[in-house]
């Protein structure tokens, strides 16, 4: 799976019009980023998000970061994904993730366990594609991890600190494809750059998962408490100028991850993160190519 190795995370589509998400998209191509991450989180539904995404580009690889196995039976994210891999062949990229409010009882291993098998079990009169669906599982955990290893491609993980990259790589061994997503600020006032970065980080020390995944990660509920400690924010947002920012971004790079999805936080919903994007292209991205139209 070649993503480059740095690409696109973002959110801010889902405040933006189909045209401005459109015209946003091919800039990016045009910029020399080859893979876009977005999530299914605030509304947009991850298949037709992505198909938007993919008919407005000529090359640019698409990625659901994640669809969640409970907005649709696997029988649909089969035909979506199919569909997609159809149309756009070797373009599109099937993110899964467990995702969404916390269900008592159910154990996400069980049940991302369970999705696979009947993706894969399922009978559909529907074309097969000439270029087979790419499946990343979302994952934090040893297990999960493992489940991504041996069941799809590899793997998404998401605010994560540069010693879970390392970990990461050791649990999938040196085949499996590790994405990391990292968010960035490029705020160089240390006061400022943590209130925005506490500002993102906020909705996640609010739910259990993310609790579990943080404390999994080593950090104290000290840490946790308050917004979050310095330390914390520090390994969650990567803030400063674009040199410190790019520099953090190389060490998941270091510690064995195969692409990197940057999400640039501190932009107000319905804004444009584009300026941000060229930047991090400029230093990123030094032999891009414009894509041909």
């Amino acid at each position: 799976m070649d993503l480059g190795t740095y690409g696109i995370y973002t959110f801010d589509f889902e405040h933006q019009s189909a045209a401005q998400i459109r015209d946003s998209a091919r800039e990016l191509e045009d910029m020399g980023w080859r893979a876009l991450w977005v999530p299914e989180a605030l509304g947009r539904d991850a298949f037709t998000h992505a198909g938007l995404l993919l008919a407005a580009t000529r090359q640019l690889n698409v990625v659901n970061g994640i669809a969640r196995i409970w907005s649709r039976e696997a029988r649909w994210t089969k035909g979506a994904a199919t569909l997609l891999a159809d149309a756009y062949p070797g373009r599109h990229v099937l993110g899964l993730g467990f995702g969404g409010e916390p269900r008592p009882g159910v154990k996400p291993l069980a049940a991302m366990s369970a999705y696979l098998d009947e993706l894969d079990t399922l009978e559909t009169p529907n074309p097969g594609p000439e270029t087979p669906v790419r499946r990343l599982l979302a994952a934090y955990g040893p297990k999960m991890l493992e489940l991504a290893r041996d069941r799809a491609e590899g793997t998404q993980t998401y605010h994560v600190n540069t010693a879970h990259t390392a970990g990461a790589r050791e649990i999938l061994g040196p085949d499996a494809f590790l994405a990391v997503e990292h968010a960035v600020l490029f705020e160089s006032d240390p006061v400022k750059a943590r209130a925005l970065a506490r500002e993102h980080l906020h909705g996640y020390l609010r739910t259990p998962y993310n609790l579990a995944k943080f404390r999994r990660l080593g950090y104290t509920e000290d840490d946790l408490s308050g917004g979050g400690s310095d330390r914390f924010v520090d390994d969650l947002v990567f803030w400063g100028d674009p040199d410190t920012v790019v520099r953090k971004l190389h060490g998941h790079v270091d510690a064995g991850a195969d692409h990197v999805a940057v999400q640039v936080v501190g932009v107000e919903p319905g804004a444009s993160a584009l300026p941000y994007w060229r930047l991090l292209a400029d230093a990123l991205l030094p032999e891009r190519a414009p894509a041909s139209r």
